[in-house]
Parts: C-alpha cells; structure tokens; sequence
C-alpha cells in the first residue's frame, strides 16, 4: 500500500518548506546567504565547541559502558531473533555506509594539511607534524563518529525491532514524550533538515572531486557549471537506482562499492611506500591510544590560532557526523537486527574504525610520503585534487585515478539512494516501503541542497549548513539516549521481578 500511496503529513511539508526557503535564499542572493550561515557557525563553534567535545566524548564511554553493563546480552530485536547478515557480510555494510566518499576525498586533503599548511600542535612540515597529522585522522575518523552512529542505531534497533515501534525519530523518545502530538512532529523534521544537511555536504564534496578529478587528468574546466552537470547526471543515475527498490539498486552498488575499494587498496598496496605506511600505521596506534583523552577533550582556551584549527577540524567532523547519524543510524540498525547489543557495540566500534586506520595510514602514508620526500608539493593542489596528485608520483597512476572516480561515483550514488530511502521512510510514517514518488522528491532536494550551497560559498557554505543543523540534532540524541536508558531499566526490572516470582513458586507449593 505504501508503494501506491505515500502516507506523508505535517513531518514532510514541514522540512520541505523550511528546505526550499534556504534553497531559494541560497540562489537569490548567495553572498549574504553565505555570510549569514559563516557568522552563525563561526557563533556556534565558538559557543558550543566545549558541548560537541563533551557529548562526543560521553557517546564513546556510553558505548564501551554497554560493552560491560548487564545490558549487554539484550537483543535487538524479538528475543527469538537472529542475526540476518554473517560477519564479512554485516562489517562490510557498516563501513561503506558510514564512511562513503570521504575515504577518498579526505585521505589525501586532510593528511597534507595537517602535514603542511596547517598542523594541529607542531610546527608545519616537521617530523612530529607528520606524525601528528595521521593521529588526528585518527581521531576523526575512529572511534568517536561510529559511537555518534553507534548510540543512534542502537536507540532505533532497539525501539523499532524490539518494541515494534515505527521507524522515526520520535518514536524514540517514547518513554519521555508524546512522540505523535507536536513536540514530536518538530523532533522528526529537526532530523530531516540535519540528515538533508549532512547527505548535501557529502555530495557536494563528492561533486567537488569528480570535477577536480576530471580537472586533473584530463585538463577539463574546474567550476561550478561542471560541479553542477555531475550532479545532474548522478541525480539521475541514483533516481533510477531508488526506483529500482532496496534489493536492487542499493544491493548492487554496495557490492560495486567493495570491489572498487578491494581495488584500489590492493593496488596502493603494491604500488605506494607500503612499508612507510605500515610503520606509520603502527606508530599511529600507539600514540592515538596514549593521546586519546586529551585529544578528545582538546579545546585550547588560550590560543586562538589553535582554537580555530579545532573549529575547522574536530568541531566541524563532530558536527558531520552528527548530522549523518539519522541516515547512517537507520541503516546500521536495519542491517543489524538479532544481534545483542554487546556484539553490536562492539562490531560498529572497533571494525569500521581499524578499517579505517588502515586505509587511512595506506593512503595518507602515501600523501605524507610524497609531500615530505619533495617529490611533489600536494599542499599547494586544491583538496578535491590532492589524492590524485599523490597517486601521478606513483606507478600506474592512470589506473588509480580511474578507479578514484569510479569509487567516488559509486559512493556518491549510493549514498544519496540510500538517503532518498530513509527520509522518504522518515517522511511516511515510519514506512519500510515509502514511494518512489516521496524518494523522487527527496532525491531532487538532496541534489538542489548541495548545488544551492557549493553555488552560495562552495564547500565552506556546506560546511556552514552542517555545523548549524547538527547542534539542534545532538540535543534530541541527548534525550534519546535517556529515554534508551528509561526503556532498557523498565525492561530489566520486569525481567528481574519475573524471576523472582518463579523462584517462588516452588517455596510457596511446598
């Protein structure tokens, strides 16, 4: 029935008003429109960076505290519930759905940064900067984001497959509000806007890539006007996917997406300073571990030069993965269904982020190696053309580049499909089918977001949006966490109590 007719209200005209209105603001005068969202993020990174450090941080302890508590062993899901996906099956979904074109874009970009042009504590181009800039990568793209996703999926596994409730945000919160009356239907829309917010980032930086990729190797024009034909044409690519349904399209990109990035590992493998790399790799986790707490907690009260580091870093991954968390929340709890929360906390955390220490030491071990031997100076390239001016100091350059696009288009197209599912979900009541008319419309939005704001400021206007949106969205994680913890001490507490009544059966028959 959800497939003829979508089941769409207050939740979805609400968002899509509020959408269009910076869509339209954003192309009419995009100056102002890109001054406006810089002051308020400079306002909001300034102002609340302390709260993104502390929720962030208390989203890791919270989920090494499931690991260990008595919650451990209940399941996600009917108690009779199994898992659907073996092991290799399940982590290869929980990477490529968390992670996506910012493998690529980033291993390259943020490596030679922090190296080169703008190191978090060192001095820029030293020995302790180049080790420096791959700890930070670490701490941005290890433990801390998959708990944001972690703590997400597990509030709606946990509600959705086990309480039977329906698929949206407010239903979470549950046990502490009336998740249908107003207070609900304002929950549900801060999400879209944040998760619409997040997606248009991450296509807008894919856009950004494809074009910059393209400039580089094959000397075509690196503008707007070419930015904006990709995401046309991977509009379309990704409306027909979704058309196609869940089982399709999504299904057959996810394993393209695997392969390519088998690929294109394995090649570096081969090809880049390996070694180096593993070394770095080694030498990384050790300081990463050492440094974890300070680096977590780090805010620099006294500097200014390296509080606006942090802004434009730490803050600002915070705030990214904030607001992915609805789409990538959903996602990883669908795919994790029957497992226990001890098994669940512990595979989203810990494989997804060694995953990603690896291919971060492989391919920023690469970046830094160049950068630091003078074999060429990536700094001075533009971000979206970093990695691929790495890979022209190494064999088979051509090869690698090709399948850098391939796997960005494919990452790109993947993530926007699976977007369109879950706000068209989110936006039809909780629907596990919504129509293809609702994705059509959310599809079109997501790509309308991202041209809208890479034409009002580029990445940097991307990077505004996001940061604003999440902050409201990490107020509603706070709450839905209480409202976990409100629903699993009811649970245990009816288990407990239950159990003591049938140890007294026996004493009172006798």
């Amino acid at each position: 029935m959800d497939n003829q007719k979508p089941r769409v209200g207050f939740v979805f005209y609400g968002a899509l008003v509020i959408l269009l209105i910076m869509a339209v603001v954003g192309v009419a005068v995009p100056e102002s429109f890109f001054n406006a969202t810089s002051a308020v993020q400079t306002f909001v990174s300034n102002r609340f960076g302390w709260y993104y450090l502390l929720i962030v941080s208390a989203f890791v302890l919270l989920c090494i505290y499931f690991i260990f508590s008595r919650y451990g062993n209940i399941r996600l899901g009917r108690p009779e519930d199994r898992p659907e996906y073996s092991y290799p099956t399940w982590f290869a979904m929980l990477f490529s759905a968390g992670m996506g074109v910012g493998l690529v874009f980033w291993s390259g970009a943020e490596t030679v940064s922090h190296y080169a042009t703008n190191a978090p504590e060192a001095e820029v181009g030293t020995d302790q900067a180049l080790v420096d800039s791959m700890r930070y990568m670490f701490l941005h793209w290890g433990i801390h984001p998959w708990a944001i996703y972690g703590i997400t999926a597990i509030c709606f596994a946990y509600f959705t497959f086990r309480r039977g409730a329906p698929g949206m945000v407010s239903a979470m919160l549950s046990p502490i509000m009336n998740e249908k009356g107003i207070g609900g239907k304002v929950v549900d829309i801060i999400a879209l806007v944040a998760t619409v917010s997040g997606i248009a980032t991450t296509l807008g930086i894919g856009a950004a890539q494809v074009s910059g990729g393209m400039a580089y190797l094959f000397d075509t024009p690196n503008n707007y006007t070419v930015q904006l034909i990709v995401i046309i044409v991977i509009t379309v690519l990704f409306l027909i996917s979704a058309y196609t349904g869940l089982n399709k399209g999504i299904k057959f990109l996810s394993n393209a997406n695997i392969y390519l990035t088998i690929a294109l590992f394995i090649l570096m493998l081969f090809v880049g300073p390996t070694l180096f790399s593993m070394n770095l790799f080694t030498n990384t986790i050790g300081t990463y571990l050492q440094s974890l707490p300070s680096m977590s907690f780090r805010i620099a009260p006294t500097s200014d030069s390296a509080r606006e580091w942090i802004n434009a870093w730490t803050i600002f991954y915070w705030a990214w993965w904030i607001s992915w968390s609805p789409f990538v929340g959903i996602f990883i709890a669908r795919v994790s269904r029957g497992r226990t929360l001890k098994e669940f906390t512990i595979g989203v955390i810990l494989v997804p982020s060694i995953v990603s220490f690896i291919w971060f030491s492989l391919f920023g071990g690469a970046t830094l190696n160049v950068q630091s031997t003078g074999l060429a100076d990536v700094s001075s390239l533009a971000a979206e053309e970093a990695i691929f001016g790495v890979f022209d100091q190494y064999p088979l350059s051509a090869v690698l580049s090709v399948i850098t696009l391939l796997l960005i288009v494919s990452f790109f197209i993947t993530s926007a499909d699976s977007a369109t599912f879950v706000l068209g979900m989110q936006t039809s009541n909780g629907a596990l089918n919504p129509s293809a008319v609702v994705k059509f419309i959310w599809g079109i939005m997501l790509s309308a977001t991202a041209a809208v704001l890479l034409y009002s400021g580029g990445i940097d206007a991307l990077q505004n949006v996001m940061i604003i949106s999440a902050l409201p969205f990490s107020i509603v994680m706070i709450l839905m966490v209480y409202s976990l913890f409100k629903a699993l001490r009811e649970e245990t507490d009816i288990e407990t109590k239950d159990k003591s009544k049938n140890t007294d059966k026996p004493d009172k028959a006798s």
